[in-house]
């Protein structure tokens, strides 16, 4: 793998004191996107990326640039729309579409002076756990090529880990920022429901889906939030920001909550190992620790795939073949035109889901299916708040194993979609949610969860930068 990137913070005080410049931290960026040997990338943007960053060492040298990101290359998922390229969300009913506008995160984060080079592998249309489910590649694990980097924000995640780029934008419906992060060995963060506008950013379950940063160190994830996060008029499901700073760091006085439905069998002995360890450095450093239930976690997963396709299922009603996107060739009327370019555009798993979620909407099945979902989410909320009367936050594995084979369970989606039973409470509760690396098993990273109640981001990131400086 490449060289590790320094600190962002220390990269853009760099540029501003001249010590470096935009063009050169891009050209490097580009360098090693385009040496690319995990298949992260999906497109790189070179002549867009080079002109960007010229302009901003442009505003640096006429000392009009001020910005926390000034000169710092990243990566976006490709479910962002961004100027420069193709925005597929490596689907092929949207192979050539290009964004007519750009996502809010992305316009925040380039008027601080970050500089987007390319866009990132996922699942197509984020239908995933291992990033398999492209319609273009199959990302590679940069820890072990032969494994999955995790998903749907398995791009993401691997360019982080390959050192391609300081930081990239992922996106979590249900664990896609936190399940590649922990896989790769890399911070990854959920910020509460609402925190980062969705605006310009391809739609899965509009209820869970959440932006949020892969990168090296919660500092640097935690700067990022800060520069993405707020209200946007453009997304009415936009919150107010803490009026401090996300990168102040404070935990002092913090108890955790260990969940015990989630340090059990079901989880890999070496993970377990390695999450105990975690804790117990935290009760060493003076932490206050106590155990506590969510009893209806068995239920979220459950949940989960009901609520998720039946909105993944509106969600993708759009793509018909006439407004944008694919459109098929076979077709001879109307009709046809809708079922071929869907036909003929879709994948298996996108397929699965738009069947799963009309069954569960349909006529004599939503009370029994879309509208129990929902009352179950309404229980997971009240426990989920309920464990956290006594604590400020909950702990306990990300996943149940480390990263499994490319191939092991693409036939068996099953057993792919429990690869997310440690996640998707977070995202139905709306809570904020990180997965910061703690140590390896067999040469395979290994991530802690860490969630909060919704709008506590400070308090998971500080925990998060404690456990990481605990294991330096």
């Amino acid at each position: 793998m490449n060289d590790p990137w320094r600190p962002i913070q220390d990269i853009a005080s760099d540029v501003l004191a001249g010590k470096t410049t935009a063009e050169e931290n891009v050209k490097e960026a580009l360098k090693r996107a385009k040496a690319d040997e995990f298949d992260c990338m999906l497109e790189v943007y070179e002549d867009a990326a080079i002109a960007c960053a010229k302009e901003v060492d442009s505003h640096v040298k006429n000392s009009e640039y001020t910005g926390r990101l000034v000169g710092v290359p990243f990566v976006a998922k490709d479910n962002f729309l961004v100027f420069g390229g193709k925005t597929t969300a490596a689907s092929n009913i949207l192979n050539n579409f290009e964004a007519p506008y750009q996502a809010t995160a992305i316009e925040k984060l380039e008027q601080e002076g970050a500089i987007c080079i390319g866009k990132a592998n996922l699942d197509a249309f984020a239908h995933g756990s291992s990033t398999e489910n492209s319609d273009f590649k199959t990302t590679k694990n940069p820890h072990d090529p032969t494994r999955v980097p995790g998903g749907s924000s398995g791009g993401s995640a691997a360019v982080v880990a390959a050192n391609i780029v300081p930081f990239a934008l992922g996106t979590d419906t249900g664990g896609s920022i936190r399940l590649p992060a922990s896989f790769c060995g890399v911070v990854g963060y959920k910020p509460t429901y609402g925190l980062v506008s969705r605006h310009g950013v391809i739609a899965m379950a509009s209820s869970t889906d959440v932006i949020g940063p892969l990168a090296r160190t919660v500092g640097d994830a935690a700067l990022v939030l800060d520069v993405m996060a707020g209200e946007d008029h453009l997304d009415g499901t936009t919150i107010k920001r803490s009026e401090h700073k996300y990168t102040g760091f404070s935990s002092a006085n913090v108890t955790v909550g260990v969940v015990k439905e989630h340090m059990t069998d079901g989880v890999d002995e070496a993970v377990l190992e390695k999450v105990q360890s975690a804790i117990d450095k935290l009760k060493t450093a003076g932490v206050t620790v106590k155990e506590v239930s969510l009893p209806t976690s068995d239920l979220a997963l459950a949940c989960y795939y009901i609520v998720v396709p039946a909105e993944v299922s509106s969600n993708l009603a759009r793509y018909d073949g006439i407004r944008f996107g694919y459109s098929s060739e076979k077709a001879k009327d109307l009709n046809d035109v809708y079922e071929q370019s869907r036909t003929e555009g879709f994948g298996d798993e996108a397929k699965r889901r738009i069947m799963i979620g009309n069954y569960v909407l349909s006529s004599g099945y939503y009370d029994a299916y879309y509208k129990k979902a929902q009352q179950v989410r309404t229980m997971l909320i009240s426990d989920y708040n309920k464990a956290l009367e006594d604590v400020d936050v909950l702990v306990g594995p990300v996943t149940p194993s480390t990263a499994f084979k490319i191939g092991e369970n693409v036939d068996d989606p099953l057993k792919m979609y429990l690869t997310d039973i440690m996640t998707v409470t977070a995202n139905l509760v709306g809570a904020p949610a990180a997965s910061v690396p703690i140590g390896n098993v067999d040469n395979l990273p290994v991530g802690l969860h860490i969630s909060a109640k919704q709008k506590e981001d400070s308090k998971v990131l500080s925990l998060a930068h404690k456990i990481q400086e605990l294991l330096k």
